[in-house]
């Protein structure tokens, strides 16, 4: 089977709220083997609303569909989806009650309006929802052709749905398929996205399932390597020679697998593991490579402090950079980035010391030293890895760029130690 997401909400078409539903639903969908071929976001309109399940049901045989729920008279999509099925829409008194005790939560006084919200299409099956006071429902019906089309109603706010989706709509689907679908992320740093495609190309135009597909982020490639089987068992069995091939092509210093694609996660990983402590100075990043690493849960076993240091004063008063080195080389330059990592080890007193300074833009730049050019620096094991970046962009993918090459290169100076 196939499905279809539609979220209704005219604050999604002018970009007030960005609809996280539809990637929530596609990926829990994904993982019972149910494709996703459309995602449709309409306004709240009654025609445009109709419309979208007409042709959401003439494409897909089922429809998801979030927000309008709620009691206000622009919220008809239980209305729009008993009009397709030609059905009567009927009380609920169960969902009254619930409607009445979230509002004696709230300790509001209950609209007469929200009576609304007890009535549903005629044999829905309907889903309590904890989290507010819309419930949800399931209609499974067929459309005038005789074909069997399910109409899935969830609540917009994502506290809401997701919850419902995990514990209602999963469940409830899990009948229609007997497979699962199962990925891995392999991260691919140092080689841009269409030579690496070209590497792989010959796998990629001979792939059936698993499958290939990549996406680029700032800095680095991701290939994610998705099965189809009757278990996940039996897709990471699938999965393990595509993954090794890849590998062995793009060379184990530019590749590894990572559950969540990010760079800063595998490197995390590898500092708690082996108990390397660490701290980072920043310039041109500012802050945004300490960021990515405290994301990582559990992070303050290792990490020690981070330096913001964007003017040369703050950088030879707090890692005591000499001044001698900025007046001849310039803040931008391989010997500050290296003063600066040193600087960091030793004042917090840890085995790493990590520097980034460059010019992020959009002014700035000089013929010499243009907008894009990044020095990045680790120091380990009184050692200078140091890395000379040329981005391209806008100041927030310089930025974005120069961080994930650091955090890169303090991974492969642990694994070549």
């Amino acid at each position: 089977m196939n499905a279809e997401i539609l979220c209704v909400g005219t604050e999604l078409l002018h970009g007030d709220i960005v609809n996280t539903n539809a990637q929530y639903i596609s990926k829990k969908l994904a993982e019972i083997a149910i494709d996703v071929h459309y995602q449709t976001v309409v306004g709240d309109n009654p025609d445009r609303i109709k419309k979208c399940f007409g042709i959401g049901f003439s494409r897909a045989d089922i429809v998801i569909c979030t927000g309008g729920l709620g009691p206000t008279q622009d919220d008809i999509t239980k209305e729009a989806l008993a009009e397709y099925f030609n059905i009567e829409m009927v009380y609920d008194e169960n969902s009254f009650q619930h409607v009445k005790e979230m509002y004696s939560r709230f300790r509001k006084d209950f609209p007469k309006n929200n009576i609304r919200q007890a009535y549903f299409p005629e044999g829905s099956i309907i889903l309590d929802n904890p989290n507010g006071t819309a419930n949800a429902c399931i209609y499974n019906g067929e459309d005038s052709k005789g074909n069997i089309k399910i109409g899935i109603l969830l609540p917009g706010p994502p506290k809401e749905m997701g919850p419902l989706v995990d514990n209602e709509v999963v469940p409830y689907l899990k009948q229609f398929s007997d497979q699962v679908v199962y990925g891995e992320k392999l991260v691919v740093v140092n080689i841009g996205e269409s030579a690496a495609e070209e590497m792989i190309l010959d796998i990629i135009e001979k792939q059936t399932n698993p499958t290939i597909a990549p996406y680029a982020s700032a800095g680095k490639v991701i290939f994610r390597i998705t099965a189809k089987a009757e278990s996940k068992e039996k897709c990471i069995e699938m999965i393990q020679p595509v993954k090794e091939e890849l590998i062995n092509r793009f060379g184990k210093s530019n590749a590894y697998v990572t559950e969540t694609g990010k760079v800063e996660d595998k490197t995390a990983e590898l500092l708690m593991e082996k108990n390397i402590t660490i701290a980072v100075a920043e310039s041109c990043t500012g802050g945004l490579v300490a960021s990515r690493l405290i994301g990582y849960p559990g992070i303050s076993k290792v990490f020690r402090e981070g330096f913001i240091t964007y003017s040369n004063e703050a950088k030879m008063h707090t890692l005591q950079v000499n001044r001698e080195t900025l007046e001849k080389f310039g803040a931008v330059s391989e010997e500050t980035a290296k003063e600066m990592a040193y600087g960091a080890a030793k004042i917090a007193g840890t085995d790493i010391g990590v520097s980034t300074t460059g010019v992020a833009g959009p002014g700035g730049g000089t013929e010499e030293k243009p907008v894009g050019l990044v020095y990045v620096c680790v120091y380990y094991k009184d050692k200078f890895n140091v890395l000379k970046i040329q981005a391209t962009g806008s100041r927030e993918i310089v930025r974005e760029r120069a961080s994930t090459s650091v955090l890169d290169l303090i991974r492969s100076s642990i694994e070549n130690n």
